[in-house]
């Protein structure tokens, strides 16, 4: 088929043509982007923690004296592991999906020169690395020893593990073992590293870093109290939560149960990805509702042109064009029509990106999300075409004549 005609055609009506080549455009850069984002945060929901979710709840506490907090450690752990199918019940500063306890930057050299970045520290009383269910992959877990009193937030000078991702991160290609870290005057050597392990809410670098932990063993006290890591089988986990926090009025009369930062690690997790979800079902109906749009553009556009040209359809079909020719015709003016938006929409695509990265520190978009919105956009135009080509394809010769 030549395109002359087609090209021509196009030319008379540049208004039209340049409105729905536009209007593709925008749907593709907004498609791509808006794809990119959805698979980001449903991929940020699958996360790994590194820990046994399933058998892990925590409990916080809020309202005690600090001056009591030894004593009050004492009481509820000696408490709660009363509890029946109670596993375990250990001291700890923060969970995975919990609240933040303890993100600072470190660096290689105690003269802080060598930066690494910003890392949470979890710091767990004797119990809590083993209640955690860690994997360890390098080195050896926490010994009895490792367990020091904590200063301000962390101890002076611990052994600690590291995660795998952090590891590499700070070390590349290099045994992470028996290697040094400092947070300003504080020192830490590696002593074990952990394939997994999230921070509690993310944190600066999106998915990048969020396994960007280090385990910290720590003796409870003033500064390592209030929330407590409870395990028990996953089937009596929910039953085991509620009388720990029944339980608590007796315990710990002098404490306040805090119901936000006092669920099973599952609850915490699906809290924490809510919002997550919504904003992924939310740009769902943004593209779904943009792509109608865009289709009942080409339909609209196309219905209205072949309208326009009924006479000249007709002596077409006088002159010999099937009903194959007509509708190759009208699907192939479309196809340049959606061409033109796509590469205009590729452009902006990118544009686009680069904003989200400046103000929202999303990643830069992969170069394969343009070709698969390249693709779902030809199919639309060409779904969309393919009513009002067929109508076209229907008038008889002898109708179209006479309609002059």
């Amino acid at each position: 088929m030549s395109l002359h005609p087609i090209l021509a055609a196009l030319r008379r009506h540049r208004l039209a043509t340049m409105l729905i080549a536009l209007e593709i455009a925008l749907a593709c850069a907004v498609l791509c982007n808006a794809c990119f984002l959805i698979v980001s945060r449903l991929q940020l929901t699958q996360v790994r923690s590194g820990v046994d979710e399933a058998s892990l709840a925590e409990l916080t506490l809020t309202g005690y004296e600090a001056a009591n907090a030894a004593e009050l450690n004492a009481r509820v752990i000696d408490g709660l592991r009363r509890i029946p199918d109670m596993q375990s019940v250990s001291v700890i500063n923060a969970v995975p999906f919990g609240e933040h306890a303890g993100t600072a930057g470190i660096s290689l050299d105690q003269a802080g020169q060598r930066r690494v970045g910003a890392v949470h520290f979890y710091v767990g009383g004797p119990g809590s690395f083993e209640a955690l269910g860690l994997q360890l992959v390098a080195g050896s877990a926490p010994q009895a020893s490792d367990y020091q009193p904590v200063l301000n937030f962390v101890p002076a000078n611990a052994t600690v593990l590291v995660t795998r991702t952090l590891a590499e991160h700070m070390w590349p290609g290099v045994d992470p073992l028996g290697k040094e870290f400092w947070c300003g005057e504080l020192h830490f050597r590696v002593g074990g590293v952990v394939a997994h392990f999230a921070r509690p809410r993310g944190g600066p670098g999106g998915s990048n870093t969020i396994e960007w932990s280090v385990f910290v063993p720590g003796q409870p006290g003033p500064q390592l109290a209030g929330v407590y890591l409870l395990r028990a089988p996953p089937a009596h986990l929910p039953r085991v939560l509620r009388d720990a926090r029944a339980a608590i009025a007796k315990i710990a009369p002098d404490a306040v149960v805090d119901n936000q930062g006092s669920q099973t690690l599952s609850d915490l997790r699906e809290n924490y990805f809510r919002q997550d979800r919504v904003m992924a079902g939310m740009l769902a109906g943004v593209i779904a509702a943009l792509l109608l749009v865009t289709a009942l553009g080409i339909v609209g556009l196309a219905s209205f042109w072949v309208q326009q040209r009924r006479r000249q359809i007709g002596v077409r079909r006088a002159l010999g064009a099937t009903r194959g020719d007509i509708l190759r015709y009208f699907q192939t003016e479309n196809f340049l029509i959606v061409s033109g938006g796509i590469a205009v929409g590729m452009a902006l695509a990118f544009a686009l990106n680069l904003v989200l990265m400046q103000h929202y520190e999303l990643p830069r978009l992969p170069l394969y999300y343009l070709p698969i919105g390249a693709l779902v956009l030809w199919g639309l135009g060409q779904l969309a075409v393919l009513g009002p080509a067929l109508r076209a394809a229907a008038v008889p010769p002898v109708v179209a004549t006479r309609s002059v």
